[in-house]
C-alpha cells in the first residue's frame, strides 16, 4: 500500500471517556468482526475487545497500549489502511501513552460531552502536541441527557490555548459521537433518529484531517537507509520477542540483515530479520516488506528492547530515544518471610522475584527497579499507586509471594533545594459534602485553584486543587468515606516545587495479633468496642499480623485465638449474645495506602495481609526504646 493511503492515529483521552469503546466500534464497523464475535473475543464479559487482559476487563480500564488496523473504502474510491493505537486513560499508565505517540501522525482526542477536559486530558494532549500531532476532537457520549457539547468545545479550545498549541491545532475538526451506540457525525444539528447509525463520518474526518506519512518532506524516504524505532515488545512462545514499531525511513524486508542499535549503550548487533508482519484488525499477517510510515512487527531479533533502533546493516543510524517522564513513587519489594510464607505461592525466592521484575522492565518503560538495602529486597519505582498495584496484582496471579512496603514519594534536588511532585487534583462532590472535602484536602497541604458549580450535574461542585503527591496516598479511601461514596476524584502530575510541609499520617492506630492460630467469634466479641477488624471468624492469623483498626491513635496488641472456657455452669442463651462486626476487607491497593513505615503488605496468590515489619512485640518495644535513646 502506498504511503498516501496510510493513516497512523493514536486514540487518547481521560480515563472512562470512551477511547476503547470507540476503537472497538471502528474495528467492528470496518467489517473486521461479526456481532457474535465480540462477546467471544472479549471473554463473554463485555464488548471491549481491545481490553484483552484479565485486570483490564475486571477494572474496566485500559492498562497497556495496543495496536490494530482497519481497512476503509473512502468516498473518493480509494482503500485506506488506518493504524489505530489505543492508549490508557489513567495517569498512572502515562508511560504507555508516551512510548507509542511516536508511531502516530495524528490523534483522536476523545472528550466526554458532560465532563469536558479532565486532568489526564491535559496530560495526553500535551504529550501529543510535543510530538507535533494535530488533534481531531471527538465529543463522545453526546446522547447523555446532560450533555453540553458547545461548552466542552470551548473548554478544549481554552486547554489548547493554555498549552500554547500551534495555530493549525486551534482550528481543530470536531466529531460528535456515541461510541456505545456506534455512531458519529460532524454536524451537531443532525443528532436525530434519522442519522445513520455508523461511524463513517469519523473515518472520513480521519482521512481528510490526519496527514499521511507521505507528506512532501517524506517523498522518497522509503529509498533511504532503514530506521525503525521499537516502541512495543510482544512475547511469543514460538518465536520469542516480537518488536513492534513504525518504519521511519527505508523499507524493512523479511530475511534481510539489519543492525540493532541499543538505546542504553549504543551497542551495535548484527542480526537477520526472520519475518515482517503487518496488523490486520487485531491479528498480524506475514508480508514481504513494510514501507516507511507503516507500523509493523518484526520477529527473529534476539535481545531487542523498547527504544532500540532497527537500522540498515550497511549504514546503521540510531533514532532519538523516546523520552519517558521519571517515576514519582517508590516502594520496597521484598521476600515474604511471614510464618505463612510458601503456603500459597510457587515463586517465593528473591532470585525469582528479581527475575520477574527484570522481565517487567522489558515492556513497562515507566518502571524502575534497583537493588535494595539487602539481597532480599528491591526498590521499585513507578508513576503512581495504581501503576505499582497492577504490577503486584499481576505477580500475585502468576503465583508469586512477596511483601511490599509503604509507598514513598521520590524527591528531586533543584537549585540545592528539595522539591516534591505536585499533582493537579479535581474533585466533583455534592455541595453538602463540600466542607468535608475542603477540610480533608486542606490538611494535606493542598491549595485550591478554582471552585464552580458543575454544569448540568444538579447540586454537584467542581473543585480543582494542587496537592503534593504524598498527600494523595490514602486520600481516596478517606474521600469516599467522608462523602458516602459520592465524590469523584482524578489527579495527574503537574510540576515539582519546594516541600510544602508535613502531611498528616494515619489518624488511628492498629490492632496487632499476639498469637498464631484461628480467629474465634469469642475473641472478636471480647474486643467488640476496640475498633473495626480486618479478619473474621475462621481466618488463620499469626503473631505480628495487623488484624484491625484501633478506635484510638495508638497501636495495641490483641489475642484473637482465645476460645471460651467450658464449665458445668451455663447461663441460658449466653452464647447467642456473641457480637461480631462484619470484617472490613481491604483491597490490595487500599492495603498499600493504609500501612505506615513500620508495616508491610504480605501478598500471596490466595491472601492479602497487613503485618508489622518486626513480628515480635518484644523486639518492636526494644527497637522503639533504641530509637528514643538515639534521639
Amino acid at each position: 500500500m502506498k504511503q498516501l493511503y496510510l493513516r497512523n492515529i493514536a486514540v487518547i483521552a481521560h480515563v472512562d471517556h470512551g477511547k476503547t469503546t470507540l476503537t472497538d466500534q471502528m474495528l467492528y464497523q470496518s467489517g473486521m468482526f461479526r456481532t457474535e464475535d465480540l462477546d467471544k473475543l472479549a471473554g463473554g464479559q463485555h464488548n471491549l475487545i481491545m481490553d484483552t487482559g484479565d485486570l483490564e476487563r475486571e477494572r474496566g480500564i485500559t492498562i497497556t497500549s495496543k495496536n490494530c488496523s482497519v481497512r476503509y473504502d473512502g468516498s473518493d474510491g480509494n482503500e485506506y489502511k488506518i493504524n489505530l493505537i489505543d492508549t490508557p486513560g489513567h495517569a498512572d499508565f502515562g508511560g504507555e501513552v508516551e512510548r507509542v505517540l511516536k508511531m502516530a501522525d495524528g490523534c483522536l482526542l476523545v472528550v466526554d460531552s458532560f465532563e469536558g477536559p479532565m486532568p489526564q486530558t491535559r496530560f495526553v494532549l500535551e504529550k501529543a502536541l510535543s510530538h507535533g500531532l494535530k488533534p481531531v476532537v471527538v465529543i463522545n457520549k453526546i446522547d447523555k441527557p446532560n450533555a453540553r457539547p458547545d461548552d466542552v468545545i470551548n473548554e478544549v479550545f481554552d486547554l489548547l490555548s493554555d498549552l500554547e498549541a500551534p495555530d493549525d491545532c486551534l482550528d481543530f475538526p470536531v466529531v460528535f459521537a456515541s461510541a456505545k451506540d456506534g455512531w458519529a457525525t460532524t454536524n451537531g444539528d443532525r443528532l436525530g433518529e434519522d442519522h445513520p447509525r455508523d461511524v463513517r463520518e469519523l473515518f472520513e474526518t480521519i482521512i481528510h484531517e490526519v496527514r499521511p506519512p507521505a507528506v512532501s518532506a517524506m517523498e522518497g524516504i522509503e529509498d533511504e537507509p532503514l530506521q525503525m524505532m521499537v516502541t512495543t515488545i510482544i512475547y511469543s512462545e514460538y518465536v520469542g520477542r516480537i518488536a513492534v514499531g513504525r518504519v521511519e525511513a527505508g523499507t524493512i524486508k523479511s530475511g534481510t540483515p539489519v543492525t540493532v542499535v541499543k538505546r542504553v549503550d549504543s551497542e551495535h548487533k548484527n542480526q537477520r530479520v526472520l519475518q515482517v508482519q503487518q496488523f490486520e484488525g487485531l491479528t498480524r499477517t506475514d508480508v514481504e516488506n513494510a514501507i516507511a510510515g507503516d507500523i509493523c512487527a518484526v520477529t527473529g531479533l534476539d535481545g531487542i528492547d523498547i527504544g532500540d533502533t532497527i537500522a540498515c546493516a550497511e549504514n546503521p543510524l540510531a533514532l532519538d530515544a523516546v523520552m519517558i517522564d521519571e517515576p514519582t513513587l517508590t516502594m520496597t519489594f521484598r521476600v515474604n518471610d511471614s510464618p505463612f510464607a510458601g503456603q500459597d505461592g510457587k515463586f517465593v525466592t528473591s532470585r525469582q522475584v528479581w527475575d520477574r521484575l527484570q522481565r517487567e522492565l522489558q515492556s513497562n518503560v515507566a518502571l524502575r527497579v534497583e537493588p535494595g538495602d539487602s539481597p532480599e529486597q528491591f526498590q521499585v519505582s513507578g508513576r503512581g499507586l495504581m501503576h505499582l498495584g497492577v504490577l503486584v496484582e499481576t505477580m500475585r496471579r502468576e503465583g508469586y509471594e512477596l511483601s511490599v512496603g509503604k509507598p514513598r514519594v521520590i524527591y528531586k534536588k533543584i537549585n540545592d533545594k528539595v522539591h516534591e511532585p505536585i499533582e493537579q487534583l479535581v474533585v466533583d462532590c455534592p455541595s453538602e459534602c463540600q466542607s468535608d472535602v475542603m477540610s480533608l484536602v486542606a490538611n494535606r497541604r493542598a491549595e485550591i485553584i478554582k471552585m464552580d458549580p458543575k454544569p448540568g450535574a444538579g447540586d454537584y461542585i467542581h473543585i480543582e486543587f494542587t496537592i503534593p503527591a504524598r498527600g494523595l496516598i490514602g486520600l481516596r479511601t478517606r474521600m469516599l468515606t467522608a462523602t458516602q461514596g459520592r465524590a469523584i476524584m482524578h489527579h495527574t502530575l503537574l510540576k515539582y516545587e519546594p516541600l510544602r510541609g508535613e502531611v498528616p499520617k494515619r489518624p488511628l492506630g492498629v490492632m496487632v495479633a499476639t498469637d498464631t492460630g484461628q480467629v474465634t467469634p469469642y475473641s472478636l466479641d471480647r474486643l467488640f468496642d476496640r475498633g473495626n477488624f480486618f479478619v473474621q471468624p475462621g481466618d488463620k492469623i499469626y503473631e505480628g499480623q495487623i488484624v484491625g483498626e484501633h478506635c484510638k491513635d495508638n497501636d495495641i496488641t490483641v489475642n484473637l485465638v482465645i476460645n471460651k472456657k467450658h464449665s458445668n455452669v451455663r447461663a441460658a442463651g449466653s452464647d447467642d449474645e456473641t457480637k461480631v462486626k462484619p470484617a472490613r476487607i481491604l483491597s490490595l491497593e487500599a492495603s498499600m495506602e493504609y500501612i505506615e513505615e513500620d508495616e508491610l503488605v504480605e501478598v500471596t496468590p490466595e491472601h492479602v495481609r497487613m503485618r508489622k515489619y518486626l513480628l515480635s512485640e518484644s523486639i518492636r518495644r526494644r527497637e522503639a526504646r533504641k530509637g528514643k535513646a538515639s534521639k
